[in-house]
């Protein structure tokens, strides 16, 4: 059997980074091909990267948030091609504005079917919203490290809330040691 930790992916990143200077993005969205801005429906403007697959939302602030990464390198590359971008436009970027990882989105599979209503009352009631007419997982705040788990009856699990992609594997250890300590596992 593969062990949990070995089937961890990482399925979004998020991170924000600034430029320091107020954008006009109606000027932008004509000079950026492919960029999309409805300020109608989304303030920010839309411009996504291919490779690696990202999308970058800019603020009027200068405030850039990217998502749908797939690892923090990829945060990396992608904002780089947008600061590319906005430098050939003339505006004035740093070498490196500062990156920050807001959170890291992964799933894993643990192996082996959970029974969800056990886990709840096992995991402690004021760490766990297990709601099945509502949602058909169990939602786990764990504190070390602190990230949300969300477990489903299928064994899969998703992690999120990590600032790191270590956090992923040590809350999938953690939960599994948790799980083993109740005797829930499989």
């Amino acid at each position: 059997m593969t062990a949990p930790t070995e089937t961890i992916e990482i399925q979004n990143v998020v991170a924000s980074t600034g430029i320091d200077q107020e954008l006009d993005l109606e000027t932008l969205v004509d000079d950026i091909p492919g960029a999309e801005f409805n300020p109608d429906n989304f303030p920010g403007l839309v411009d996504r990267t291919q490779d690696p697959k990202a999308a970058a939302l800019i603020f009027r602030s200068g405030k850039i948030v990217c998502t749908g990464a797939a690892s923090v390198n990829d945060v990396h590359e992608a904002l780089e091609i947008i600061f590319e971008k906005l430098r050939e436009l003339g505006i004035p970027i740093t070498d490196s504005p500062e990156i920050t990882v807001q959170n890291i989105v992964s799933s894993a599979d643990l192996g082996y079917d959970l029974n969800l209503n056990a886990l709840a009352i096992g995991l402690g009631l004021e760490d766990v919203e297990y709601e099945p007419e509502q949602f058909p997982g169990l939602v786990y705040r764990m504190e070390d490290p602190e990230v949300v788990i969300l477990l489903f009856g299928s064994g899969k699990i998703v992690i999120t809330g990590g600032k790191f992609a270590e956090d992923a594997t040590a809350a999938v250890e953690n939960i599994v040691e948790k799980i083993d300590d109740l005797g829930l596992l499989g």
